[in-house]
């Protein structure tokens, strides 16, 4: 097999990857393994994207088992390394289709998928997601065709449990998102307070590596005055707002006035309010957006906010 051929696969198993273990680094290197384990096979598969899905399946297998040791002892909140998804073409047509894929790659389907077990994560991403026939996914797994089944039904029903909702119109989550990040830049706590929901929950990811919110910010009084509080903080610092989609919603990167990156933030909107704000600061979950910026000296650079 020729670099051509795989690099048409490279976005599938990928993507494959990157459900499985909620990182875009681990992902990349899951693939370059999948590629190199092949270039040192002598294995003439019959369908090259079953074999190339094994493979990079069996490699995020393995990795995240040791992932989630580090996981246990991470420092605050775990997110997943946000994924820019606006720029990225789906291989399927189908709008319907389209949507649950993008569903499935949102903050709060891959925070679902840390309560499975590897095999039962591996199992429902083939087999909910991507479709592959368990025939194919027993071999992945090293099961039974009737274990694996019994896998992915108890994989299904975790996440049932907790299966995130999102509002179906795009164009409208869109429109929320912007009113809500310029309500933020200009620290209209008003603004924020009619587009953000009673409960709403707060979460900040910065592994000890940054400034986080160590515990969940839970409620529309405290959430709009803290994000109204950051944004009269940073009005003058010269603090950018790229808009963008990430992992298949509405969301922003924050980027400092040499055009670092600071943060990614993601919201879930539904019913017409933001229901969860998660922001990604740790630098070691960013540095595939482009350079990092220092985000304590960012802080430091800029008058301290007495309402956070």
């Amino acid at each position: 097999m020729g670099a051509e051929e795989f690099e048409e696969l490279r976005p599938l198993l990928f993507s494959i990857a990157y459900r499985i273990l909620g990182s875009v680094s681990e992902a990349e290197d899951a693939v370059q393994e999948t590629w190199l384990r092949y270039q040192a096979s002598s294995t003439v598969p019959i369908s090259l994207k079953s074999f190339l899905s094994a493979v990079v399946t069996r490699v995020s297998i393995d990795v995240l088992r040791s992932a989630r040791v580090r996981r246990e002892s991470y420092v605050g909140h775990w997110l997943p390394e946000p994924l820019l998804t606006d720029d990225v073409p789906t291989a399927y047509p189908d709008p319907e289709h389209a949507a649950e894929l993008a569903d499935s790659l949102s903050m709060a389907a891959l925070l679902l998928l840390e309560r499975l077990t590897p095999e039962q994560r591996a199992v429902f991403v083939l087999h909910d997601v991507f479709s592959f026939p368990f025939s194919e996914i027993a071999e992945v797994v090293g099961k039974s065709e009737a274990a694996s089944r019994q896998l992915a039904s108890r994989a299904r029903r975790l996440m049932e449990e907790g299966r995130p909702r999102f509002d179906v119109d795009k164009r409208e989550r869109e429109e929320l998102a912007a009113r809500f990040f310029d309500a933020l830049t200009v620290g209209d706590v008003d603004e924020l307070r009619e587009l953000l929901a009673a409960d709403v929950e707060v979460y900040g990811d910065g592994g000890g590596n940054a400034p986080q919110w160590m515990r969940v910010i839970v409620g529309l009084d405290r959430a709009a005055r803290m994000f109204a509080g950051l944004g009269q903080r940073f009005g003058g610092s010269g603090i950018q707002v790229e808009r963008r989609e990430v992992n298949g919603q509405p969301g922003a990167i924050f980027r400092d006035a040499a055009g670092q990156v600071i943060n990614v933030i993601t919201l879930d909107v539904l019913d017409g309010r933001i229901q969860v704000v998660r922001s990604v600061i740790n630098p070691d979950k960013l540095h595939h957006l482009g350079p990092v910026a220092d985000a304590w000296a960012v802080m430091r650079e800029t008058p301290q906010d007495p309402g956070r």
